[in-house]
């Protein structure tokens, strides 16, 4: 299918608004998103770190439903002895 005949919602970030011919799309929890840069795709969908608010790109540190940048992070937020979880 040639850019003249994709619509404009294929070609649309939903992040920014852009209109690219190469834009791409991410499926997470269900849902179908499209973007035209990793930039875009990790401002809307990464985690941000409850601690210190950056976006968590990579492996973070898991307690419960919290997700940390770093074991600095979840070792100053949560209460000694928490398990923490690195996702690899």
């Amino acid at each position: 299918m040639s850019a003249a005949e994709r619509t404009d919602v294929e070609l649309r970030c939903e992040t920014c608004g852009n209109r690219y011919e190469s834009t791409f799309v991410v499926e997470k929890d269900g849902h179908r998103h499209r973007f035209d840069s990793f930039e875009c795709a990790i401002h809307a969908l990464a985690p941000t770190c409850p601690r210190c608010e950056v976006r968590v790109v990579g492996h973070g540190v898991q307690v419960d439903d919290r997700i940390y940048c770093s074991s600095h992070c979840a070792r100053e937020s949560e209460p000694a002895g928490a398990a923490l979880e690195t996702h690899t």
